[in-house]
């Protein structure tokens, strides 16, 4: 059983890894916080304690003892602060996710937390649905259809697990995943519109079941977990093999996207100031952005105009040659005797 876990333990260089964070997701009455309590004590099992996090506000009381709670109110950058020592302390970090998965999954909220841990650490999601409520093919091709849009909102390593298989074997779901005439047999004995529309949406989803990963479990009996983790385990190589490179990729576009608007900025005030000489070594007339220092920004440039020497302005000023000194007591003096005289009279 310890197997999995030494995997993810130690990289293929034979280096450490970092933790593996498990996104649980699930419909209300799938059982997925009770799936999440159980894989805590499988973990506990093997002498490997998980770091648990509950996102689900809805939750009045919580049935396993967790690290960091949304119920305590904390914020998003101490979350993330919490979740960086965990990396010292755990192999696995269980994230609980609220039972309305659309408040987690299209939220705005949500889509942070999913980006900000898959660009630090090897995420997974893991979906779980209800094998006994998913009997009936509208009920399982909705369910399917549902695990799809997640995986490519998140675009992330998927695992679809199959709970309750204590009340009824996954084995069927597999069937009509792997048999598309098998799928379409049963279907033919559904007679309503939406058994039609069906039909359509299981061609969509042939090559969506072709790289899908399945495991069926009991949250209660706490069966299936030891396959579950050996898919935990492929899944997590295959985010240090595919999508960790891909956000390497993504964060290196970023920065150059950025570099690239910065040098747009300050070439659009070059053309708006005009040719300025910002110190001594430059020639009159040339601007260069080798010529500003790296301690300013544009908006410096824009309060001085351009100008960073005072004296070289007062000595450019066009009134630098008149004396105000001398003028304003030629003005004084006719006023004085203006007033004299009248006082006299």
């Amino acid at each position: 059983m310890a197997a999995p876990v030494a995997a993810v333990e130690l990289g293929a260089s034979g280096t450490p890894q970092l933790p593996v964070y498990l996104l649980v997701l699930g419909m209300v009455g799938s059982g997925k916080t009770t799936f999440v309590q159980r894989l805590m004590v499988h973990l506990h099992k093997q002498s490997s304690p998980p770091y648990m996090i509950n996102l689900d506000p809805a939750v009045q009381e919580v049935s396993f003892p967790t690290s960091i709670d949304i119920c305590d109110t904390v914020k998003f950058d101490q979350v993330m602060k919490f979740i960086e020592k965990a990396q010292n302390t755990s192999k696995y970090v269980l994230i609980d996710t609220p039972g309305q998965i659309e408040v987690f999954t299209w939220s705005a909220s949500g889509t942070i937390i999913t980006e900000a841990l898959a660009s630090s650490f090897p995420t997974v999601v893991i979906y779980v649905m209800d094998t006994s409520r998913s009997t009936n093919p509208v009920t399982f091709l909705s369910n399917m259809l549902y695990a799809c849009s997640i995986l490519y909102k998140t675009k992330l390593p998927f695992i679809v697990v199959m709970n309750k298989t204590d009340i009824i074997d996954h084995s069927f779901a597999v069937e009509w995943m792997q048999d598309f005439e098998a799928f379409q047999d049963v279907l033919n004995q559904e007679t309503t519109y939406v058994s039609n529309l069906t039909r359509s949406m299981n061609l969509v989803l042939d090559e969506f079941y072709s790289s899908l990963r399945v495991v069926g479990v009991s949250a209660v009996v706490g069966t299936g977990f030891d396959e579950l983790f050996v898919q935990v385990t492929s899944a997590a190589e295959e985010y240090e093999r595919e999508y960790c490179p891909e956000y390497e990729r993504l964060k290196k576009s970023l920065a150059s996207a950025q570099s690239e608007q910065q040098k747009e900025q300050l070439d659009r005030l070059r053309k708006d100031m005009g040719s300025v000489a910002l110190d001594a070594g430059t020639v009159k007339g040339v601007f260069t952005l080798e010529s500003i220092s790296p301690e300013l920004d544009p908006s410096d440039l824009i309060l001085t105009r351009g100008t960073l020497d005072e004296e070289d302005e007062e000595a450019d000023s066009d009134t630098d040659d008149i004396d105000h000194r001398v003028t304003e007591e030629s003005h004084e003096e006719p006023a004085f005797q203006n007033f004299m005289q009248d006082s006299m009279a």
